[in-house]
């Protein structure tokens, strides 16, 4: 069976031309199937030209006993992904699908969308990265990408990357009782995790936004954050939660639509 249209189409917008998101193989994409497994991008294809044939079905278990289990190396590691996919595929699972599983199963998302956008590389390639991660500079920036992001410092792809994610991940969830929206890796990329495609295209276009304000506010001698308080208060607005689950509700589309 191949993989829904609506993750077909998140991933080609993310990997639009002038969103400058992903180019040759970068990214991948992810969606919970049922219960027991989910989609993920495989090796050897491009977000901008993915069909349905290009994501590989894997089940969650064999990949979540891994982070208490941990292979002996990634040879171990890539053939336990390839024994995860269900029905036999022949795709071969992307080397991040570890983050992936681990992503929807913890935090009870739904998708996820792995990018590598100029303007947060600029960043997150910088002294500015944490700062990027921590603070926010506008009330919709802080809507849509929560009240901060996970900062991760930079880890080789694969499992030992995910289980620093996941390290991390769960004490931003202790401090905010909820999943974060985004999860920053430095020299490295932005995660958006989300309940649509729709809505994990929203949070990466947001995330972009934000990082190009932090980079004019610095040009322009420094930036003004929000307060801590404004932007708990802002994230916590029922009007503003309420806008949040229509934005969230549409459908996956490109700039063009």
């Amino acid at each position: 069976m191949d993989a829904p249209d609506s993750l077909v189409q998140l991933s080609r917008a993310l990997a639009q031309p002038d969103r400058r998101y992903a180019i040759i193989g970068e990214g991948n994409t992810s969606l919970r199937a049922d219960d027991d497994s989910f989609w993920v991008k495989a090796s050897g294809h491009q977000l901008a030209t993915i069909g349905p044939e290009g994501f590989a079905r894997i089940r969650f278990a064999p990949i979540l006993e891994m982070f208490d289990n941990p292979p002996s190396g990634l040879d171990e590691e890539r053939e336990i992904m390839r024994a995860a996919r269900i029905d036999g595929g022949t795709s071969y699972p992307s080397v991040e699908t570890s983050f992936h599983a681990m992503l929807l199963w913890d935090c009870s998302v739904q998708c996820i969308a792995h990018t590598h956008p100029i303007p947060v590389n600029r960043l997150l390639c910088s002294v500015h990265a944490e700062s990027f991660a921590k603070h926010r500079t506008c009330p919709d920036e802080a809507v849509v990408c929560g009240p901060e992001s996970v900062f991760v410092p930079y880890v080789d792809p694969g499992l030992p990357l995910a289980l620093e994610i996941r390290r991390r991940t769960r004490a931003y969830m202790e401090t905010y009782g909820e999943a974060p929206k985004v999860i920053l890796l430095a020299n490295h990329g932005l995660i958006a995790l989300a309940q649509t495609p729709a809505d994990a295209l929203n949070i990466s276009d947001m995330a972009v936004k934000g990082a190009e304000i932090l980079w004019g506010a610095l040009a322009a001698g420094g930036p003004v954050f929000m307060s801590e308080a404004d932007v708990l208060h802002i994230c916590r607005r029922p009007d503003e939660i309420y806008r949040r689950k229509l934005f969230s509700a549409e459908q996956t589309r490109g700039r063009e639509g």
